[in-house]
């Protein structure tokens, strides 16, 4: 079963149920065989949570009032109850602020499943943030195969396992072309860009979804979705930044 890595809707509970007795998931400590991250050094790392303070996605800050998110996590969620967290290292805390969104565009090629690709929306927020943006890839040369990526997020520590109270962080090479389509039947390179280790043991997972996969201080990828987390044979599918750029860059000067 292939699921977003979003842990907003009730359907992927349930799936995660199925997955966890049909599979023994993979264990580590962190976001999937990761560390913490400090916020000082990825400060356009955020995280988004409804009105009740539920957080179920990432996101990049990536102009003073934009954050570039997964267009599923997007999915029925109203900008009146969205809320942009913003220099929150640790989700206990009350450090940084949630910023209110006044509208969320999601890309019109978007058909309501990250594997059809397009898997991309921008937040619109209600004031600007004093955070360095994070630059949009634009070299398609920049996705070689064993390229070094730092993958972020506050999702779940492993498959069917608790989310994370803290940034995480774990660097992952990107899978070629061919790899990544041994994986997914579904995959195109022309939209995304897979990123792991054959072996697995190393990922996203679900409440990443809509966060940045960095590598050389680019965004080059956003969290999509995937086989579990961090199971062997199947790598996490980012959103190929690169290749929407145009479009997205559309929506932060328009």
């Amino acid at each position: 079963m292939r699921i977003s890595r979003s842990s907003r809707f009730a359907v992927v509970a349930a799936v995660l149920v199925a997955l966890a007795a049909a599979a023994p998931a993979v264990a580590s400590p962190r976001i999937v065989g990761g560390e913490r991250a400090s916020i000082v050094e990825f400060p356009w790392a955020v995280y988004l949570t409804d009105a009740t303070g539920f957080q179920f996605c990432g996101g990049t800050v990536v102009a003073a009032t934009k954050v570039l998110t997964a267009a599923h996590c997007m999915t029925d969620e109203r900008a009146d109850n969205l809320r942009v967290v913003v220099g929150r290292e640790d989700k206990s805390t009350t450090a940084g602020r949630a910023v209110t969104a006044t509208s969320v565009w999601t890309s019109p090629n978007y058909r309501g499943d990250p594997t059809g690709g397009s898997d991309f929306a921008v937040i619109t927020l209600s004031r600007p943030v004093n955070v360095p943006p994070l630059p949009l890839a634009k070299d398609a040369s920049l996705y070689q195969p064993n390229a070094m990526a730092t993958v972020l997020g506050w999702g779940r520590t492993k498959e069917s396992g608790p989310v994370s109270q803290y940034l995480m962080r774990a660097s992952v090479p990107l899978a070629s072309d061919a790899d990544c389509a041994k994986s997914y039947s579904e995959y195109r390179a022309t939209a995304m860009v897979c990123a792991g280790y054959p072996q697995g043991g190393v990922d996203s997972c679900q409440g990443d979804s809509g966060g940045p996969l960095e590598m050389n201080g680019e965004l080059v990828g956003i969290t999509s979705f995937g086989e579990g987390c961090a199971r062997p044979g199947y790598y996490g599918v980012y959103t190929r930044v690169a290749a929407y750029e145009p479009a997205i860059e559309a929506e932060l000067t328009g």
